[in-house]
């Protein structure tokens, strides 16, 4: 049970969120009134003052996607703020003679670091717990252990959704949900590829619990910019052929003037 007494929703199966193609168009989605009436909600209200704010991220770049403009606003409002990078983000490009493991390992970080820098961000830690992109499914103990050493009372949890589509993304929501019931924590779920596979009004997705967040032309130009940061996701590999992970249908869906929770 959650700490307001009701049960979090239960993610549905991975099979019926599958990430393949281009995705569901940002037009589709600006379309839609309902995510326009979607019930507002402030960085302060979200986190207040002297709670602790713990990103957890499955990849090195899922912190800026999620919740870049957030984080620029809980910085300006003085909140501590805490990322931990779960992998080091080693399994996007298999195969690959440009992006073998060993150097996404040490090149995706580096990219990580330089992001959260072009945000703009202040007083911000970073840990990485070094599990193995795209196993985290197989490592939740070790996650939930590292976990539960860093977690303070009064902290506020913030991770990809449980539904996501993603392995990585909803193993990691999943272990983040348990620990904030368990720890009576709030919980901050963020979608991601959620935007890609879902449609508008998708049954699928829990609008119940969706609150929409203004995002200024400041912070969604900062968040832009940290994104660029991220070479090794956003552009094409010669050497197996493959479009970028993050194609720009899918950082235009994330770079708007609004950053989506589920609360």
């Amino acid at each position: 049970m959650s700490a307001d007494g009701m049960k979090r929703d239960v993610a549905p199966t991975a099979d019926d969120r599958r990430i393949v193609g281009a995705g569901t168009t940002l037009d589709e989605w600006r379309q839609w009134r309902g995510l326009a009436a979607l019930p507002a909600i402030d960085a302060e209200t979200l986190v207040s003052a002297g709670q602790r704010v713990v990103i957890v991220a499955p990849h090195p770049d899922d912190e800026i996607l999620g919740c870049g403009a957030l984080l620029q606003q809980w910085s300006a409002l003085g909140r501590e703020l805490l990322v931990v990078s779960a992998t080091d983000g080693t399994g996007s490009h298999p195969g690959s003679n440009m992006w073998p493991a060993a150097r996404l390992g040490e090149i995706r970080p580096q990219e990580s670091q330089r992001a959260l820098v072009r945000l703009g961000v202040e007083r911000l830690d970073v840990i990485r717990l070094h599990l193995t992109d795209t196993r985290i499914a197989e490592e939740t103990h070790e996650l939930a252990y590292r976990l539960h050493q860093l977690l303070r009372e009064d902290d506020v949890l913030v991770t990809t959704w449980r539904g996501d589509g993603h392995p990585d993304h909803e193993a990691t929501g999943q272990i983040c949900a348990q620990l904030a019931d368990d720890r009576q924590l709030a919980l901050i779920e963020l979608p991601i590829w959620m935007w890609h596979w879902a449609k508008p009004d998708d049954s699928r997705v829990p609008w119940h619990r969706a609150k929409r967040v203004a995002v200024s032309t400041q912070e969604l130009a900062r968040k832009r910019a940290a994104m660029t940061e991220h070479v090794s996701q956003c552009e094409a590999d010669p050497s197996t052929g493959q479009p970028p992970v993050l194609s720009a249908h899918t950082l235009a869906r994330l770079m708007q003037d609004h950053e989506v929770v589920l609360l």
